[in-house]
């Protein structure tokens, strides 16, 4: 029952997921379909600005240089054929007058094409075009006003008045106005004073162009008559000048340039094309909005496409959630085994995806449970074995003290003591795992001779080697640690060298520092650890002899202290050792320790 209930519940959910997964999807995709396609529009809106703005800037030069629109048909043609739209000329009226292909005329024009409004077109230049013959004298003059500035200077007697023979420009280039005159520029604003000749001459206006400046200032002048203000002298470029009127006078400034303007569009008036109507339609689609639209029909299109998406991702998601449900309910029975106390629960591991991994994590997770179970086991039979023999000692002797079988003499005080010192001792290394386990073993680090502390220990143990010979080999070292714990793991070491080295033998104590490390090896020649059981060494009650003899003393505890009490300095301990040739335990203790 449970089980159906978390497969009701996770199915429910993956449902519920994938129905907010699936409408946020289709949200994500519409607003992603809006977001290009008004992209698309504004690009498509951009390239229609552009096209007619080249379309307009064509037309408009082309209005400023003819007197009417009959010969703009080809220029049309060429501009439809380059911008692939429809282009369409006509008058006020709206009777074209030229186009590149037939259509439908929408209310608005494009643009209107006058090249007298808003600011007189500059290729609109009217009787100021000058003739072949006025072209090719004034491009001999701007020929010889270039030769002046670009070349050398001239050579000649050095000038008397003192002043100094300039040299010529950096760069000087001819340009063309729309009239068709030469211009000479230069990359000085102080040309040579030797070339001023060529340059003035070159200024001078031919007789076309006097005339047409006359006519211009005759027009201005009546225009300024009538306002009752001063006359002016008007020369090319439309530049201006009076002598009656100096200082600062905005208004006559103003009323200058108006009446200039206004006398230009009239003297030009008979050279442009008359103003036109431009319109500038897409070939494609006579609809402005494109070939998609909203409406309806349009909408239920998507409304249909994108519950077709919904369905489809609402099955594949109860599909993938039937796929998931069932390693996951797997998983849970094997979970509520484990917690029985079944440490054969496992799951079987297929594939490489989180599931699977989840399914390896949980197998690994039984295994450790269960190898710990199997040390608690062992542990608790260690211990009880450990107890019970001196235990059973001391209550044979006792009782049989009390049945007056034997007499309760110093001898049998003495060993009843000596079972005693060994129950204590095996009470004292538990509590120092014990504490060790939980957190709570204790430092008091100070600095200490290390060399004395080995050659302590030495002395210590000499008395009861049995023929077991000890030496220090130690510089003279301090370092930061807790002496008593240091020499407790240390003692360890070296009782546990001697009980496994005949008589003959030796062990060696040895300390050197190495990077910020302080490195202690304890060596003996004894029997050696095999290869396959020097990874057990360290664990608690592990003894070589599988018959727990004690004839060689020992709680099984020595090595699993020593490896707490290095760890707790922050260190490591290791073991190098071979069958017949000895061990030697290693510990490593850093420079700086955990607080």
């Amino acid at each position: 029952m449970a089980d159906r209930r978390l497969r009701s519940s996770l199915l429910v959910r993956l449902l519920a997921v994938s129905i907010v997964v699936s409408v946020l999807s289709v949200a994500a995709t519409a607003w992603l379909a809006a977001r290009v396609t008004t992209r698309a529009v504004q690009q498509e809106r951009g390239q229609a600005v552009a096209d007619g703005a080249k379309i307009y800037d064509a037309l408009l030069g082309y209005a400023a240089t003819h007197r009417d629109w009959a010969g703009a048909g080809p220029l049309v043609r060429e501009l439809a054929h380059n911008t692939g739209r429809r282009i369409v000329v006509t008058g006020p009226d709206r009777q074209p007058l030229v186009q590149s292909a037939g259509a439908q005329l929408p209310e608005q024009a494009s643009a209107t094409v006058d090249p007298l409004a808003d600011g007189i077109d500059r290729r609109a230049v009217g009787p100021f075009l000058l003739s072949d013959g006025d072209r090719r004298e004034l491009d001999r003059l701007a020929g010889v006003a270039l030769k002046c500035l670009t070349g050398p200077p001239r050579t000649g007697t050095v000038p008397t008045d003192g002043s100094v023979v300039q040299a010529a420009v950096a760069q000087a280039t001819i340009v063309r106005e729309p009239t068709g005159r030469p211009r000479v520029e230069t990359s000085d604003p102080y040309p040579p004073t030797r070339c001023a000749d060529a340059l003035n001459v070159l200024a001078e206006p031919t007789a076309a162009e006097q005339r047409a400046l006359d006519q211009l200032g005759t027009s201005t002048n009546a225009c300024l008559k009538r306002q009752r203000r001063a006359p002016v002298a008007i020369s090319l470029g439309g530049r201006w000048s009076t002598t009656q009127v100096t200082g600062d006078n905005s208004a006559y400034y103003r009323a200058v340039e108006s009446c200039l303007a206004g006398a230009r569009r009239e003297q030009l008036t008979a050279y442009v094309a008359p103003p036109a109507l431009l319109f500038v339609l897409d070939p494609r689609s006579p609809s402005p909005a494109g070939g998609f639209d909203l409406s309806p029909a349009n909408q239920a299109r998507i409304a249909g496409v994108a519950g077709l998406v919904l369905l489809v991702t609402i099955g594949a998601t109860v599909l993938v959630g039937i796929r998931v449900v069932r390693p996951l309910r797997a998983l849970t029975t094997a979970a509520d085994r484990l917690r029985d106390g079944d440490t054969a629960a496992l799951v079987r591991v297929t594939g490489h995806d989180e599931i699977a991994r989840l399914g390896s994590a949980f197998n690994a997770m039984a295994e450790q449970r269960r190898h710990i179970e199997g040390l608690r086991r062992a542990m608790v039979g260690d211990i009880a074995h450990e107890m019970r023999t001196p235990v059973t000692n001391v209550r044979g002797w006792l009782e049989a003290a009390d049945e007056g079988v034997v007499p309760l003499d110093r001898e049998l005080i003495g060993s009843l003591l000596e079972e005693a010192l060994l129950l204590q001792h095996v009470i004292d290394d538990l509590q120092d795992l014990s504490a060790a386990d939980a957190g709570e073993l204790r430092l008091h680090l100070q600095q200490v001779e290390v060399s004395e502390l080995l050659t302590s220990i030495a002395d210590t143990f000499a008395a009861t080697a049995g023929g077991v010979s000890l030496r220090a080999e130690a510089p003279p070292t301090t370092w930061p640690a807790d002496p008593i714990r240091l020499r407790q793991a240390v003692g360890n070491l070296v009782a546990n060298a001697i009980r496994h080295t005949p008589p003959g033998g030796s062990v060696t104590l040895s300390a050197r520092t190495q990077g910020s490390d302080l490195v202690i090896d304890v060596a003996d020649t004894g029997s050696g650890i095999p290869a396959d059981q020097q990874h057990l060494i360290f664990e608690r009650f592990w003894r070589a002899e599988k018959s727990r003899s004690r004839q060689t003393g020992g709680s099984g505890l020595g090595l699993a202290i020593v490896r707490k009490l290095i760890e707790a300095h922050g260190g490591t301990v290791s073991v190098r050792s071979a069958p017949g040739q000895g061990s030697t335990f290693t510990l490593r203790l850093p420079l700086i320790h955990p607080q």
